[in-house]
């Protein structure tokens, strides 16, 4: 429980973080426990008298008979629905009954209660006794209770007692946090917040790792403003509610944030959210479709850390001066940065958030064009030289980094695609790609006799040594929709494969990145080093970053 209460004489408010489930159905049960001793009240002596003035005080506070000990939360009817139960058993005064409440779980585990009462009753000959030696037995039951002063305690703390049922998460509470907050300020537009709350995360998604890093990013991104009210001339803390938003502190800055002014942020949260979903796919309206392939591509690189920067453009678009189109080379550029900068690991992981804060504060003023100038010359300072970037993607650029090789073979074959021609390179079926990386010449162990020949002249060691020289290389990958069927073929089984209705499946699939082996008879270190070059060198100009060269 989070306790908050301020006056030690007031009642103690708890709000509940583990076990809303388990009072809520106590109380059901003690709610049906007391209708079943209701009618008997006249058979009652002074103790039974006692028992229930007492077994009433476990559902509502001595001072004002409405006072509820448990007060469930009022999103999905819970709390009318349960204030709608005690009334009917007496505890509270008349309440009406919202509409379907006996299809909702409140009224089903009360009706359960009421029908397991009855049949321990009636197979037993004193009904009062045995109604009085099962409330007994109830209330004999122990509930631990920890209480701590904060939303964060009350995370380190769960975190650390929960192994075995749901985890809870920072978003919950800080979910539970804003409504709570929103409830004691605006009461009765609780339900209102909690749509608006919804809506975010109907923005987000499902998965909980996407929804903490948006709070995080919008935190990261607007660190200036969201702390301004906060700084003290006494203080001369620069951000009072800290430098950079982790998981480990993500709780106790929202949580002063929603101290401070709960509406205001959740409508702010709420709108950078929507603009969020650009980046997850998920916002679909047409005035962004010229983001739609950078955005998409830069999901694909891996380019998930530069969102922070893309959330703050996006929201301040107006402010900057920067239109749609900008932003589509900003968005561009930083796929071309992500291509060199997990290539080659530089700058690493851990400096990249800072570097877009960082990038964030020198644009903050800055109008258009200037905007995006400083974020390329940004860019390219904490970026490896093009030579260093070169002897990456002419190396094992497979073996550094499969998944940067899958990117710029799949973008070197969409190059050529026109509207009528294009084929989805990025499709899933189950859960992996259709099209996959296919080595022309194998990179298993056992090199098949037909590639020792066609290499290495029958030379199995010069075969051997081969592979583990080029076998990696740029110039011996392809995209292929077959990968499993080709394998360990020869060189003209993969060539020439059709599927069963005829159709060319193997390299003369017509994608362009395919067109030199389609023709091709055999397959050489030679024709392996040329085709590196000829790639390399298009991978430089796709993914140039300077000013003089379109990104891609």
């Amino acid at each position: 429980c989070i306790n908050q209460t301020t006056d030690t004489l007031a009642v103690q408010r708890l709000e509940v973080v583990d076990g809303q489930q388990r009072l809520t159905t106590l109380s059901l049960l003690f709610a049906a426990l007391y209708q079943s001793l209701k009618l008997h009240e006249k058979d009652l002596d002074d103790d039974q008298r006692v028992e229930l003035i007492n077994l009433k005080r476990k559902l509502v506070l001595k001072k004002g008979d409405d006072q509820l000990r448990v007060i469930p939360q009022i999103q999905n009817n819970n709390q009318n629905d349960y204030r709608a139960v005690l009334s009917d058993v007496g505890v509270i005064s008349p309440f009406d009954t919202p509409a379907y409440a006996g299809n909702r779980k409140i009224f089903r585990a009360f009706r359960y209660f009421q029908g397991r009462i009855e049949e321990m009753v009636d197979s037993e000959n004193d009904r009062l006794a045995s109604i009085m030696a099962f409330l007994d037995k109830v209330s004999q039951a122990c509930l631990v209770k920890i209480e701590v002063a904060s939303h964060a305690d009350a995370y380190t703390l769960f975190e650390s007692l929960n192994n075995r049922g749901m985890p809870l998460t920072a978003i919950d509470l800080i979910k539970n946090k804003l409504l709570s907050r929103l409830e004691t300020t605006e009461p009765g537009k609780v339900d209102h917040y909690f749509d608006v709350w919804n809506k975010l995360l109907g923005y987000l998604g499902d998965d909980y790792s996407v929804q903490e890093r948006f709070f995080r990013h919008y935190y990261n991104a607007f660190k200036d403003p969201l702390n301004a009210p906060f700084r003290k001339d006494e203080d001369k803390k620069k951000d009072p509610l800290g430098p950079v938003a982790t998981r480990s502190n993500l709780i106790q800055i929202y949580e002063k944030l929603i101290n401070q002014d709960a509406k205001h942020h959740l409508q702010a949260i709420r709108s950078a959210g929507q603009l969020y979903a650009l980046m997850l796919g998920r916002n679909t309206d047409e005035a962004w479709a010229l983001l739609d392939k950078p955005l998409k591509d830069l999901d694909r690189i891996q380019g998930a850390p530069s969102y922070l920067l893309m959330l703050y453009l996006l929201v301040r678009r107006e402010a900057l001066g920067i239109n749609v189109a900008q932003l589509e080379e900003i968005a561009r550029l930083l796929v071309c940065f992500f291509v060199r900068r997990n290539l080659t690991d530089t700058p690493p992981t851990r400096d990249l958030t800072r570097l877009f804060m960082a990038t964030i504060d020198k644009v903050a003023e800055l109008p258009g064009a200037a905007v995006v100038k400083t974020i390329r010359d940004e860019l390219l300072a904490v970026s490896v030289s093009d030579e260093t970037f070169r002897s990456k993607l002419e190396g094992p650029i497979y073996e550094e980094n499969a998944g940067v090789a899958r990117f710029v073979l799949c973008a070197l074959a969409e190059q050529s695609m026109t509207k009528e021609t294009w084929v989805d390179l990025w499709k899933y079926e189950g859960k992996q790609f259709v099209w996959t990386i296919e080595h022309i010449f194998p990179q298993g162990d056992n090199i098949p006799a037909s590639w020792v020949t066609m290499i290495a002249g029958g030379d199995e060691k010069k075969a051997k040594a081969i592979q583990e020289t080029h076998v990696h290389k740029l110039g011996n990958l392809t995209i292929s929709g077959f990968n499993s069927a080709l394998g360990n073929k020869s060189f003209k089984e993969k060539r020439d494969r059709t599927d069963s209705k005829g159709r060319e499946v193997g390299y003369k699939n017509g994608l362009k990145l395919n067109a030199e082996l389609a023709t091709a008879e055999a397959w050489s270190v030679e024709q392996i080093d040329a085709r590196t070059t000829t790639l390399v060198n298009q991978v430089m100009n796709l993914f140039a970053m300077t000013e003089a060269h379109s990104c891609a």
